[in-house]
């Protein structure tokens, strides 16, 4: 994913979850996804597709049981 891709998709998601300190880095050597961090904590990977010329993203994040503990 391109640098001004990525921006585009941290200001959705920043947006849509209300927070500032989430970002959306580039994955090293990979360049059909990034990782999505709160702070320094990692919570998702970002999927780019591409199907008939669209182009979409898919936000993927595991919970953990012992998250939910937590909460």
């Amino acid at each position: 994913m391109k640098k001004d891709e990525l921006a585009k998709v941290e200001a959705y998601l920043r947006k849509t979850f209300g927070t500032k300190s989430l970002s959306v880095r580039a994955r090293p050597k990979k360049d059909d996804s990034a990782e999505v961090y709160i702070g320094d904590d990692f919570v998702a990977v970002l999927f780019r597709e591409e199907e008939d010329g669209e182009v979409s993203y898919q936000f993927q994040m595991a919970i953990l049981e012992m998250d939910l503990e937590e909460a």
